[in-house]
C-alpha cells in the first residue's frame, strides 16, 4: 500500500509549526524593520528562545542527543514547507541555511573534539557558520577546479585563495573552507579538501558584502592570505573534501526545495484571494478563464514539487539512492518556484510590482534558487547522462524516472 499521508506524531508537529508561524513568528516579524538589523537579530534572538523553551520547537533536523527532534528528511519536508511561509521561519527554529548543512555534516564527518568545539555551539544557537566552497574565478558547479590552494607546513596547513557569495560569512565563528591539497590526484574529484577556520582569523579577510539584485543579503566575498589552520582542522580525510561537499549539498538542495513549496504556497494562496476579491469586466477575475488557467497552472506544478520532494525525502531517509532524484526535485522546484510568483504578481497587477505585497520581493529572492546549489544546465546535464546511462545498463530508462512501481 502506498500511503501519502505523515504519521499522527509528524502532522503534530506539522500543524504546530504553521500554529506557531501565524500566532507568533508572523506577528512579530511584520512589526519589525527588516532595515533595521539589529531589530532584526532582537526578534530572531526572542522568537529562538520561544520556539526552544514555550514550544519545543528547536533543531527539527538533529538528533536528540544534540539538543534537537530527531524528525527524519520526510518530516522535515512537513517542517521546512510550514516554517518557510515566513522568511524568518527556518531561523527561528535553528533550522536555516547554511548552519542546517554544516551541522549534519559536522555530525557526519567532525572528530569529538571538533562536534564539541564547533557543533555544540551552533546547534545551542550561540554561534553560526558558513560554507566557503565558491569561488569568483571559476565555475562554482565544477568544485574539481577550486583554485584556493593548501599546503603543509608542520603542524599548520597555509591557505591561500579567493572566495565569493559566501552566505552568512559576516557574524560566523567559523568556515567550513574548500580547498585544493593535492596536485596531481588520481581522481579530479580527489584534489581537496575541507578545513574548519575559526573567525576571525588572520588572513581570512571579508571584503565586502556582495549586493544583489535583492539588495545585500551577507553573501561575502572573502580573501584568504597565507591563512594559517591546524592539521587537526581538517573536517574529514585529506582528499575528500569533493566528497563531503556532495555529501552535504545533496540533502542541502533538498532542504532548499522544502523551503520554496513554503513560499510557493503562499504565493498561491494570494494569487487565489485576490481573484476571488478583484472585480474588472463584469465579474471577479477568478470567473475568467485567462486568470483560472494561471491558477490551474500554478497547481499542479505545486503539486509536482510536493511529489518530488515528498519522494526524494523518502529516498534519503531510507538509505537509498536519491542523487537523480533531488536533481530533477531541485531543478523543477527552483522554476516552479519563480513561475508561481511571477504568475501571483500578474494576477495582483501593480499591487503585485508593487511592495506593498510581499510577492515583488519574493520574486527577486527566487532567481537565485536557478543557479544556487548547481545551475539549472548542470542539473540537467547530470539527469540526461543518467538517463542515458541507465538505458545502457539496463535497457530501460526506469530507474532514472525514479525507479518507481509504475
Amino acid at each position: 500500500m502506498i500511503d501519502f499521508s505523515f504519521s499522527p506524531e509528524v502532522e503534530q508537529v506539522r500543524l504546530k509549526v504553521r500554529e506557531f508561524m501565524d500566532t507568533r513568528v508572523r506577528p512579530d516579524w511584520e512589526a519589525t524593520d527588516e532595515k533595521d538589523r539589529d531589530a532584526v537579530v532582537r526578534t530572531i534572538v526572542k522568537l529562538r528562545g520561544v520556539a526552544r523553551k514555550e514550544w519545543n520547537l528547536w533543531l527539527p533536523h538533529m538528533p536528540a542527543e544534540w539538543g534537537g527532534m530527531g524528525l527524519g528528511p520526510t518530516a522535515m519536508a512537513a517542517v521546512s514547507a510550514e516554517a518557510a511561509k515566513v522568511s524568518i521561519g527556518p531561523f527561528v527554529l535553528n533550522a536555516q541555511a547554511p548552519d542546517e548543512g554544516n551541522q549534519h555534516t559536522l555530525l557526519h564527518w567532525g572528530t569529538d573534539e571538533q562536534k564539541e568545539k564547533y557543533l555544540g555551539p551552533l546547534c545551542e544557537g550561540t554561534s553560526r557558520s558558513c560554507f566557503a566552497m565558491t569561488e569568483p574565478e571559476v565555475a562554482g558547479s565544477d568544485p574539481t577546479v577550486i583554485q584556493t590552494h593548501a599546503y603543509q607546513d608542520g603542524d599548520e596547513w597555509v591557505i591561500n585563495g579567493h572566495k565569493w557569495f559566501i552566505s552568512g560569512a559576516r557574524g560566523a565563528k567559523f568556515a567550513l573552507l574548500v580547498a585544493r591539497t593535492e596536485d596531481d590526484p588520481d581522481l579530479p574529484q580527489a584534489a581537496n579538501s575541507c578545513f574548519i577556520v575559526d573567525i576571525p582569523s588572520e588572513g581570512f579577510n571579508i571584503v565586502r558584502d556582495v549586493e544583489t539584485m535583492s539588495g545585500g543579503h551577507n553573501h561575502c566575498e572573502i580573501e584568504i592570505k597565507d591563512l594559517r589552520v591546524p592539521a587537526k582542522n581538517m573536517l574529514g580525510g585529506r582528499g575528500q573534501g569533493h566528497l563531503l561537499g556532495q555529501y552535504r549539498l545533496g540533502p542541502a538542495r533538498l532542504a532548499h526545495c522544502m523551503r520554496w513549496i513554503g513560499q510557493a504556497e503562499i504565493a498561491l494562496d494570494m494569487m487565489v484571494d485576490r481573484a476571488l476579491k478583484r472585480y474588472s469586466h463584469g465579474s471577479i477575475l477568478a470567473e475568467k478563464q485567462g486568470i483560472q488557467w494561471l491558477i490551474s497552472d500554478s497547481a499542479m506544478e505545486l503539486y509536482q514539487c510536493k511529489l518530488m520532494v515528498l519522494h526524494a525525502a523518502y529516498k534519503l531517509e531510507n538509505g537509498q539512492s536519491f542523487i537523480s532524484e533531488v536533481s530533477m526535485a531541485k531543478h523543477f522546484v527552483a522554476n516552479s518556484l519563480w513561475r508561481i510568483i511571477d504568475r501571483a504578481i500578474q494576477v495582483h497587477g501593480a499591487l503585485g510590482y508593487s511592495t506593498d505585497t510581499p510577492l515583488a520581493h519574493m520574486l527577486q529572492q527566487a532567481r537565485w534558487s536557478r543557479f544556487a546549489d548547481g545551475a539549472d544546465e548542470i542539473h540537467q546535464m547530470r539527469i540526461a547522462q543518467r538517463t542515458i546511462a541507465a538505458y545502457k545498463d539496463h535497457g530501460s530508462t526506469k530507474t532514472a524516472t525514479g525507479d518507481l512501481p509504475l
